[in-house]
This record gives C-alpha cells, sequence and structure tokens, in this order.
C-alpha cells in the first residue's frame, strides 16, 4: 500500500469533489433537459387542443369586426348613443373612445344571468336591446365605438368645479373617498375594463350613475356603491360637472 501523503490526500480529495461536481452538473441538466421537454409537451398539447374541431365547435372568439359593429350601431343604438357613439341628448352617455372591454362588460352586465332574478345593472331599455345581442355583436358593438373620436362635453360651473377638482384628485379623507384620479386616471382616461373613461362624459349622465350608485339601483360595481354612499348631492354635482370638462 502507498503511504498516504498530504499531497496524495488533497489530489485525491480534489479527484472526489470534481466527480461529484461532474456528476451533479450531468444531473441537473438531465433535469433540466426534461423539465424543456415536458414543457415543450404542454405547450403543444395546449395549441392543438385550441385548434382542434372540437375546440372550434365550442365556440372560439370570432375574431372582433367593428365594421360589423358601425353597421349594427347605425341599426340600433344611433338614435340615443349617435352612429359614432357621441351621444346628442346628456341622458345618454357617449360611448365613443370609451374601453372596448369596458363597453362590452356593461352589454353583459344589462342581461340577468343565468339563474338570477335580475341583471346587474338594471335598465329597461338597455335590458331589452342587450339581450337580442349576441356576444360577437357585443364585442363588435364594443369595438366600433372604442376606435371612434370623443367629442367632449364641458363645464358649466365654475364653483362646482373647483369642489370638483379638489374632490377628483385628492379625494374627501375626512368621509373616507377616495381620489377619483386613483383608479379613473388624473386626465379621466381610465383603466379597462373596470375603471371606465370619463374625461368629457356629459356631466348630467355622470351625475346618474353616481346617484343610482349610491341608492343601489346599479349594482355593478362594489366599489363605486361604497364610494358613492358618502358623497352628498352637491359633491356629485361638482365631480360629475368637473368631469365633463376633462381632456
Amino acid at each position: 500500500m502507498i503511504p498516504m501523503t498530504r499531497r496524495t490526500a488533497r489530489q485525491a480529495a480534489c479527484g472526489v469533489i470534481r466527480s461529484v461536481t461532474q456528476a451533479g452538473h450531468s444531473l441537473r441538466a438531465a433535469q433540466g433537459m426534461a423539465q424543456r421537454v415536458l414543457a415543450s409537451a404542454f405547450v403543444l398539447a395546449v395549441t392543438l387542443a385550441a385548434w382542434s374541431p372540437a375546440a372550434q365547435a365550442q365556440g372560439a372568439p370570432a375574431k372582433v369586426d367593428p365594421a360589423k359593429g358601425q353597421q349594427l350601431a347605425a341599426q340600433v343604438c344611433a338614435a340615443c348613443h349617435g352612429a359614432d357613439g357621441n351621444a346628442p341628448s346628456p341622458s345618454n352617455p357617449k360611448l365613443s373612445a370609451q374601453h372596448a372591454d369596458y363597453l362590452y362588460k356593461q352589454l353583459v352586465n344589462f342581461v340577468p344571468k343565468a339563474g338570477a332574478k335580475e341583471a346587474e345593472r338594471a335598465n329597461a331599455v338597455m335590458a331589452g336591446f342587450a339581450a337580442t345581442l349576441s356576444d360577437a355583436d357585443r364585442r363588435n358593438l364594443s369595438a366600433w365605438f372604442a376606435s371612434q373620436p370623443l367629442k367632449p362635453a364641458s363645464a358649466r360651473n365654475k364653483d362646482l368645479v373647483e369642489l370638483g377638482q379638489r374632490i377628483y384628485r385628492g379625494g374627501i379623507p375626512e368621509k373616507q373617498v377616495p381620489a377619483c384620479s386613483g383608479c379613473h386616471g388624473p386626465a379621466g382616461a381610465g383603466i379597462p375594463a373596470q375603471y371606465p373613461r370619463l374625461g368629457g362624459q356629459w356631466a348630467e349622465y355622470t351625475e346618474s350613475q353616481l346617484t343610482q350608485f349610491r341608492g343601489g339601483q346599479r349594482k355593478n360595481s362594489a366599489q363605486m356603491t361604497t364610494i358613492a354612499a358618502r358623497l352628498s348631492d352637491g359633491e356629485i354635482k361638482a365631480i360629475a360637472d368637473y368631469i365633463a370638462g376633462m381632456r
């Protein structure tokens, strides 16, 4: 037997370490390869399933067609909202430049869900129209109105505007009312799909919706119901007037 010197011991230890390290690298490489193969197989399976005849038969979403939305808007929506979504009367909202996802959500909310006694957003007129629309119709209409330029309304009362601006930008801390800009943006551009574009909307319409949220007639946003419940009539009017003049 060759006597173990300090040098040979060190060389032997280094050899063991290299062997373990190489084995570890090989194991990790094998594991990594297996994971990549499994991931690729999963992606391929999902892709094939999505394009299979069965998936197509189950109603995969069709491509959105704003041109079809334009035709439908001229036939069904123009009288109240204008053919391009710029409603001629403040009793109806401006739909132009609104987020398509938000518009689609509202059209869905106007119709009671299966088994529900009432819709999340009660409106007898819109319920009748929305119930006749297919899912593709809703998406096409939403895309059409979203693509149209907004003709904004205007603020009217300077005193109300100043109060509305303070609430919109800073909220009402003592009443635990958050700033509107936190969700709807500094310029009222909104965030799809939950937070609509507000800037340039008719003041009368915005006022009516805040009042409905406060009174519980409109139920498709628990967040807005809570906030509106803390607002007075004067504060609602001020916010609505400020929003009408936003650009």
